[in-house]
């Protein structure tokens, strides 16, 4: 017997056997439990869904000889026929190659006559949306007024093409994309039922690769049987596919954490030599950056990716999430040009250069923000700029200070004495291990030793790492070696950023002071019936 491909052999003939769509099966089965049948169905979804699959199953139940129902028994001459594609009260029609309206009078021509074995004749058409629209009107007036003994089962993947009145005159049901889980899962199950040994990370990239369709993960599965020679493992399938392994992705954002572009250049390079799809490669960075994004907002919500969540985890510590936001900005815009490109490796290390040349730098890069000094203000008497102008000078905030020089700090200073804040904001420290100095407050300062607290709310800033590389900084800075501990607890006095936020709230109280003291911008607002906007008052230098 000649081999039968995966997709046509583990074929749902049953509902119970349908893998997901469970919104459309219910509604389904309780029409044909309860006797409540509309006359034309509409499935519609992307391809490999199940919407064809679930119409001959419906067409089943129609017509089971032993009796209607949602569980048509399989075995009998009707049900056999069906499963066969020989019923004859089944008639499929292909509209992407009967688009005529002579084809489709010919078919409806029969609308009128009994079913000769059925108990009801059920027209299937599949992608209707590629009917004419003289076809379409010619099918409209059938499914107005549809003789008793016909049902109308129509597919297509193009719903927006339909005119309304068809889809006014149809029970529509929106089939999903299958999630990678329940793909995963039943490619599993072929695979142990087909007795083929197979790693479940080749598993996973072919559930990846078929996008929601069960109908393309099993046609992939095929291809990848026959490319291992009956044994899937993931090298061989991703050299199928033409995907990488993702532990280059987290290579390639490793280089990009650091900032370094002769590592992220050769991670490229030693991609080059499996000459992969540029593209494929950008859509797994860019759900690389999800994922990392995701941990960031919400830990627990990583789910599948439990083989890569240390390393995830770690790059979250590692890149901000105003930087992961750029990059994946950067890489689906990267993403739509790199057609454009020469060459797609020359346009791909362009995109990787890209996010690097554009990455922010300084205070602004961690969310820092140096609120400006409030203006003197100026006596009652003092020329007034017009309005307008003071408009733009209450809403504009100057560009941030330098930081102040901070001198060497003089050994066996007590913590009294010892201007952490200052030295705090001067250290050149990026990311988490700014962060960490910023929000760490002094207790105690005794020559070449530096005691610092963290308040346990703010637990999620500490590791070792980042402690090292705050000591470190400190060394270099005060130009001897520091020995620096940071210990998790309250009452530690105030820390750099609450002094800068006590600055900041400091400043903006002056100048709304400032602004509604003035006796001309009373003046101003008495005569033309003004008022002063809440929060638009901004300090400026």
């Amino acid at each position: 017997m000649s081999y039968q491909v995966l997709a046509r052999k583990w074929r749902p003939r049953s509902f119970p056997e349908m893998v997901g769509q469970e919104h459309v099966l219910r509604a389904l089965i309780n029409a044909l439990d309860n006797d409540r049948l509309h006359h034309a169905f509409l499935f519609t979804g992307t391809r490999g869904v199940g919407k064809t699959t679930i119409a001959r199953i419906l067409a089943k139940s129609l017509n089971c000889e032993r009796g209607m129902s949602s569980q048509p028994c399989g075995v009998c001459s009707a049900c056999r026929g069906i499963d066969e594609g020989r019923f004859v009260d089944l008639i499929e029609v292909d509209a992407a190659s009967r688009t005529k309206v002579e084809d489709t009078r010919e078919i409806l021509d029969n609308v009128q006559y009994a079913p000769s074995r059925g108990r009801y004749k059920v027209y299937l058409i599949d992608e209707v949306h590629m009917l004419s629209n003289h076809s379409f009107n010619a099918l409209l007036k059938t499914l107005e007024e549809p003789p008793p003994h016909v049902k109308f089962l129509l597919a297509t993947t193009d719903p927006q093409k339909l005119p309304v009145t068809i889809l006014s005159r149809c029970l529509q049901f929106n089939l999903k994309r299958l999630p990678l889980e329940q793909i995963r899962s039943h490619l599993s199950h072929i695979l142990d039922r087909e007795g083929i040994t197979a790693d479940a990370a080749a598993v996973g990239e072919i559930a990846r690769a078929a996008d929601g369709s069960m109908r393309d993960a099993l046609s992939l599965l095929d291809q990848a049987i026959a490319h291992g020679g009956g044994v899937l493992d993931a090298t061989g399938v991703r050299a199928m596919l033409g995907t990488i392994d993702r532990t280059r992705v987290i290579g390639l954002l490793r280089a990009l954490a650091a900032g370094e572009a002769g590592a992220l250049l050769a991670e490229a390079a030693a991609l080059a030599e499996l000459s992969p799809d540029y593209g494929g490669v950008l859509n797994e960075l860019n759900s690389g950056l999800t994922r990392i994004a995701l941990l960031q907002a919400v830990p627990d919500a990583l789910g599948e990716e439990v083989e890569q969540r240390e390393a995830l985890a770690e790059l979250a510590q590692l890149i901000s999430p105003e930087d992961v936001q750029l990059y994946y900005q950067i890489g689906l815009t990267g993403r739509r040009d790199l057609p454009l490109a020469p060459e797609p490796r020359g346009g791909f290390e362009m995109i990787l250069l890209r996010m690097l040349a554009f990455r922010p730098s300084g205070d602004s890069a961690q969310g820092v923000v140096r609120a400006a000094a409030v203006p003197a203000v100026a006596p009652a008497t003092a020329p007034v700029r017009s309005a307008p102008a003071a408009a733009v000078a209450a809403n504009t905030v100057a560009e941030p200070p330098p930081p102040p020089a901070v001198a060497s700090v003089p050994a066996k200073t007590p913590a009294s004495g010892f201007n952490w804040s200052e030295l705090a904001a001067t250290l050149p420290l990026g990311g988490l291990a700014r962060q960490l100095a910023l929000n760490c407050a002094l207790v105690r300062h005794d020559g070449d030793v530096i005691e610092l607290v963290l308040e346990p709310s703010q637990r999620a800033l500490y590791s070792k790492k980042w402690e090292e590389a705050l000591g470190k900084a400190l060394s270099d800075h005060l130009g001897r070696p520091i020995r620096l501990s940071i210990a998790l607890t309250s009452g530690g006095g105030e820390t750099p950023m609450a002094a800068q936020q006590r600055r900041e709230q400091a400043r903006q109280a002056e100048a709304q002071a400032a602004i509604e003291g003035d006796a001309n911008v009373q003046s101003i607002l008495e005569r033309f019936g003004g008022r002063i906007e809440p929060g638009s008052v901004r300090p400026v230098e």
